[in-house]
């Protein structure tokens, strides 16, 4: 699924082709993508703005806000042709944007401003300050890796930046909320924000069917020190990486690195 990096990657290319232009048409195409409920056909729009927000990219039009998730296989193009995993096409004065989803695992949402589900999602963590961090991690009982994952703690973060975070940061990711200490989290806050930008000036990672704007596959996941290397020597000591199920997903670590 798309995290933070690679979305941030698809919303720094949709920006200088999209922003200013006028929609000539929008069509949709039946998908559980939709929730049972199509946007509106757009035609005539403007699109004022287009960022990211959380794993969301949100297009704001003069008219209303289109917020689009792209699941695990969702995809937005550039000028390709329609065939039978296109869930949306819109067309511009000389381009075109499809979104393509093989599972229909993503969403779109539509409201005349930020939509409320994605409106409710918490702090970015790129703009996240480390106080505020430790502040919001205070209330909660729960294992670090369960709580990064909540987007209505941060949002934007997934499996893959999670475990890799985790590992910079040494903490073992069933280590508890309550029991870290605040200088762990401090190690926490600055790898953080360091990781995405790094990921971000790589591409996003591509694990399986995650490409860009122009369908080319980013090269984070060449970096990876934990994500995927089960049973591989860790980077930093040797010791083979170790894979366990924690919060219903698979979770990557290094047993001597992130004791706990």
């Amino acid at each position: 699924m798309p995290e933070l990096p690679e979305v941030e990657t698809i919303v720094r290319a949709l920006v200088p082709r999209l922003e200013g232009q006028t929609v000539l048409e929008g069509r949709y195409f039946p998908s559980r993508i939709f929730r049972g409920c199509f946007p509106p056909e757009l035609a005539g729009g403007r699109v004022a703005g287009v960022r990211r927000y959380g794993k969301f990219i949100v297009v704001e039009l003069d008219r209303g806000v289109l917020a689009i998730h792209l699941g695990m296989t969702g995809k937005l193009l550039f000028d390709v042709p329609l065939n039978r995993h296109t869930r949306a096409v819109w067309r511009f004065r000389d381009i075109s944007l499809s979104l393509e989803d093989i599972r229909q695992f993503g969403r779109v949402l539509w409201a005349e401003s930020l939509p409320e589900p994605v409106a409710a999602l918490g702090p970015d963590p790129l703009e996240i300050g480390r106080a505020a961090l430790v502040r919001r991690a205070t209330p909660y009982r729960t294992t670090v890796k369960g709580l990064l994952l909540n987007q209505n703690f941060l949002r934007g973060l997934g499996n893959i930046y999670v475990d890799e975070l985790l590992f910079r940061a040494r903490i073992h990711p069933a280590q508890r909320t309550e029991s870290l200490p605040e200088a762990a989290w401090a190690k926490l806050w600055r790898e953080m924000s360091a990781l995405l930008k790094e990921a971000i000036r790589a591409g996003g990672s591509s694990i399986s069917d995650y490409v860009n704007t122009a369908g080319e596959r980013g090269s984070f996941q060449l970096q990876h020190q934990v994500y995927a290397r089960t049973g591989q020597p860790c980077y930093r000591c040797g010791t083979a990486i170790e894979r366990i199920a924690l919060v219903q997903r698979g979770t990557h670590f290094c047993p001597r690195c992130q004791r706990s």
